[in-house]
């Protein structure tokens, strides 16, 4: 791997890490903004809302601004949203403006949104040309990033720091961080000249996509893993405070296990793929997921209710990047079958927020998760369908060209 790449790929890592400490930020100190902002957990679930909405508008717009502008462009002026995003909540908080914070969490998911097809284009881009896995570490990184932002939130919690100079405090080094980073990510990745036939960005393939059954059935692989992943950042905090009695700090200490898992999945899953390969990784992700959802669930012992969120972050934690990098060697006309199955997978973080917490409201949280476990135990059965043609890795396939080959036409079901 030449310096370039190499600066590239740790490049992305820090973007990945930004936006990780940036959404852990604000997930630990949910319960404050909450009680600060005087909320149902119905009411909380339309606030969530906000982010759920920018984040499906961001990946809708994507794909096509990839195509025209490349990823760079996309990848930076998309986190610039994010980061502005979560200044907007900060103010929001000052004035206890619900309006405010709902308006800062539709930026913020907006810029997550946006960003997140290119940033992923960009590491299926890295993959093909230094031919090393390079998708779960980079969503591991994100998760790293919510691991230190979750443990700055449990500290700024337990000394009962103001959540709004909490957050202000994460902006700074967010804004270091991206100045840093983009300078290494080269101009014109993803983009597709005009007229050109394939690919082009505009929704021409994108019906003919749509009719791929095997990609639409990776699409619902991210839809459950999203799923189990948006849930335990939006409402994780709270299930434990409200489901299971728990103080605010140690909520975020719960979430803050849960991110480690996550980290430690994504930077140990390269090992897994390449010798059990993805249906295997994908079926085990499922299961692992799925048991520490049915313990979270039906559990009133703490200490395995903890252990149990461990199990949910390990299963939660490869569905997603390993999803999107299958997506990416289905077949041609890579931006827009990311973009997709992006698209398919956000459906979670839109439906997800508000429906639970109006579920919730009802049920409780507890009884509410019921759907999050099914969605994920469903996963394990449509695991076949991220399965490449034989392979020994990415590596071999960047080495025989066949990441860059059109998949042929009867590719398209469950291999």
């Amino acid at each position: 791997m030449d310096h370039a790449v190499r600066r590239r790929r740790q490049s992305l890592f820090l973007l990945f890490l930004v936006s990780g400490i940036e959404m852990s930020s604000w997930v630990t100190r949910t319960p404050a903004i909450r009680d600060r902002l005087d909320l149902s957990t119905a009411q909380m679930g339309l606030v969530l809302f906000g982010l759920s909405l920018g984040s499906m508008l961001g990946i809708i717009c994507s794909g096509r601004l990839v195509s025209r502008f490349g990823t760079r462009p996309v990848v930076v002026w998309g986190t610039w949203l994010l980061i502005a995003g979560m200044a907007t909540v900060c103010a929001g908080s000052v004035g206890a403006s619900i309006p405010v914070v709902t308006a800062g969490l539709c930026a913020f998911g907006a810029g997550m949104g946006v960003g997140d097809v290119a940033v992923n284009v960009d590491g299926t881009d890295v993959e093909r040309i230094s031919g090393v896995t390079t998708l779960p570490a980079l969503h591991g990184c994100f998760s790293l990033g919510t691991v230190l932002g979750a443990g700055a939130g449990m500290v700024a919690t337990a000394a009962g720091v103001p959540v709004n100079w909490h957050l202000a405090a994460i902006i700074l080094p967010g804004v270091g961080l991206l100045l840093y980073a983009m300078r290494a990510i080269p101009a014109g990745t993803g983009r597709v000249a005009p007229g050109q036939p394939q690919g082009d960005g505009r929704g021409g393939r994108r019906p003919a996509l749509w009719r791929d059954v095997r990609l639409v059935l990776i699409g619902a692989i991210v839809l459950a893993m999203a799923l189990a992943e948006g849930s335990a950042n939006d409402w994780l905090p709270l299930l434990m405070v409200d489901g299971h009695g728990m103080d605010a700090t140690s909520g975020s200490l719960v979430y803050a296990g849960f991110a480690a898992a996550m980290t430690l999945g994504r930077f140990t899953g390269t090992f897994f793929l390449d010798r059990f390969g993805r249906t295997a990784v994908v079926r085990a992700s499922a299961a692992s997921g799925a048991l520490g959802l049915l313990l979270v669930i039906v559990s009133d012992n703490s200490v395995l209710v903890g252990a149990a969120v461990l199990l949910w972050g390990l299963g939660a934690s490869l569905g997603f990047p390993l999803a999107l990098s299958a997506a990416a060697e289905s077949g041609p006309d890579e931006t827009a079958r990311v973009s997709l199955v992006a698209i398919i997978g956000y459906v979670a973080f839109l439906v997800g927020p508000p429906g639970l917490g109006l579920l919730g409201d009802h049920i409780g949280l507890r009884p509410a998760m019921l759907v999050v476990l099914a969605c994920v135990a469903g996963a394990a059965f449509l695991a076949p369908a991220v399965e490449n043609r034989p392979r020994t890795g990415i590596a071999a396939s960047a080495r025989d060209g066949a990441v860059e080959r059109p998949a042929p036409a009867d590719d398209a079901g469950p291999v």
